[in-house]
């Protein structure tokens, strides 16, 4: 009997293949007991108003006005938004040709490329030009545009850091490419082994795979670190000795919680390094509103920067992002973040307060579960320098591996799946990001409430311990203590 186009068996094997661990078997779970009335804490996601952070108010008065603009024409409009406010809606609704209800150019609106130009001016000290320049719905269609660009099948890969946002792995599935992991080093803090790096290119060339791009993400998203100036040059000059191009996932820039170790575009770098490495390394960078202290992941709005990429393959980028559409909600919110109150402007004081804490309050939060896991019997954390997340690394007793065989688990899926019973807190195993064989790891968000962290915390300790305790032995336990 013949198949139909959406029988699963027909189905193509690339969507079946392709998998997002972020909302995936932990996440259902978890909303199975959340139906059920358990109490839970959906920390699995980077999504920071659904655990209570409150909109920054100056780019929601805008935004409000661009989607109702007859509140302009009442005489108390001047009563509920500031005149600061006003004047930025009509300067982003003097853009279109029919308000936020109209198309608008495939690579998005130009006065809002030039303002995105003008932010990354300001940042590394370089010219960037508005018509290089794409907005989309957040940075994640962006990334997914440029590697369905990228790839042309099987042989071509995608060279993506473990652990990895799996964005990158179910994005390169979908595409049928291949995705060849260059690993991470946990002791150095996440460090960048520029030696595995080549090691990974050689053993995907033994495969008969074409390596065609690099990605980074730095911050790093699940691991917080953030890339120093020499791994970015190292990385620069990898990409230009293996003509590689470099995706550069720059989302949580705004995300630093530690000054010795400060954010640097690659594209800052790249221009650093000077001819002929500037005028040759082809980059792709991307940022977005849905992270930083914005949050407004809903809103959909990001961009990407094209750096030394041949006009022809500009025009190819021109006709996959007007397929795709750009929603211009999302492009007035990425306006108003690279372009935000300044100084003299009536709404500047109230939105630095607001900034100010909640990337204060982030910070706290990454230091209290940094401390927070690292009191944990069997757990060890790196610092979060940046992003939102923690990824620790839990070392699982030989009993509780062979428990979740038993139980036909990955064993850090076994363990999150019992924390989430045992605690309503949903986090992602490790092992849905990418790690080496035989460790473990976990990766929550820092963004539940700060008055809360302190209980959560407590909770998963008095969690982790009775777990560990079950599951080791006597002799493990003591040569623990000993060490």
């Amino acid at each position: 009997m013949s198949t139909k186009g959406l029988d699963y068996e027909s189905l193509n094997e690339n969507v079946k293949n392709t998998q997002y661990a972020i909302r995936g078997e932990l996440y259902l779970r978890a909303l199975e007991l959340q139906a059920q009335g358990k109490e839970i804490i959906l920390t699995n996601v980077g999504n920071p108003h659904a655990l209570g952070q409150k909109p920054i108010t100056f780019p929601r008065q805008v935004v409000a006005l661009c989607q109702a603009p007859f509140l302009m024409d009442d005489p108390n409009v001047g009563v509920l938004f500031p005149a600061d406010a006003i004047a930025r809606a009509k300067h982003y609704l003097s853009m279109t040709s029919g308000g936020l209800g109209a198309y608008c150019n495939g690579g998005g609106l130009l006065g809002i490329r030039k303002e995105v130009a003008e932010f990354i001016e300001k940042r590394d000290g370089y010219p960037s030009d508005p018509e290089l320049i794409y907005l989309t719905d957040g940075a994640s269609k962006g990334v997914m545009q440029i590697l369905q660009t990228i790839i042309r099948g099987q042989g071509d890969g995608i060279l993506v850091p473990v652990p990895q946002y799996p964005l990158y792995s179910a994005a390169t599935s979908l595409f049928g490419g291949s995705l060849v992991p260059y690993y991470l080093e946990e002791t150095a803090n996440w460090g960048l082994d520029i030696q595995n790096l080549h090691q990974s290119v050689s053993e995907a060339s033994a495969k008969g795979i074409t390596v065609r791009a690099m990605v980074i993400i730095n911050p790093g998203n699940p691991t917080g670190q953030c890339l120093s100036e020499s791994s970015l040059k190292e990385i620069l000059q990898f990409c230009n000795q293996e003509n590689l191009v470099l995706l550069g996932d720059e989302v949580y820039q705004q995300n630093v919680y530690q000054e010795e170790r400060p954010f640097i575009s690659a594209k800052k770098v790249l221009m650093d390094m000077g001819p002929p490495m500037s005028k040759q390394v082809q980059l792709v960078s991307f940022h977005s509103v849905s992270k930083g202290y914005w949050g407004e992941c809903g809103q959909r709005g990001g961009y990407f920067e094209l750096t030394n990429i041949p006009p022809q393959t500009i025009d190819e980028i021109y006709k996959i992002a007007s397929i795709s559409l750009t929603n211009c909600t999302g492009q007035i919110f990425l306006g108003i973040m690279v372009n935000p109150p300044k100084p003299g402007d009536i709404s500047y004081d109230g939105f630095l307060r607001e900034s100010n804490a909640i990337l204060g309050s982030l910070g706290k939060r990454a230091r209290i579960m940094t401390k927070g896991f690292n009191s944990c019997r069997n757990v060890v954390c790196n610092s979060t320098e940046g992003a939102m997340y923690s990824f620790p690394q839990i070392r699982l007793p030989p009993k509780a591996v062979e428990a979740a065989k038993r139980a036909g688990k990955v064993p850090d899926v076994f363990y999150c799946l019992k924390l989430l019973e045992a605690t309503g807190i949903s986090t992602v195993p490790g092992s849905g990001f990418g790690q080496k064989d035989g460790v473990f790891h976990l990766r929550t968000t820092i963004l539940a409430a700060e008055e809360d962290m302190h209980g959560i915390m407590a909770s998963l300790k008095k969690f982790n311990d009775e777990f560990m305790e079950q599951y080791e032995d006597t002799t493990e336990a003591i040569l623990g203590l000993n060490e």
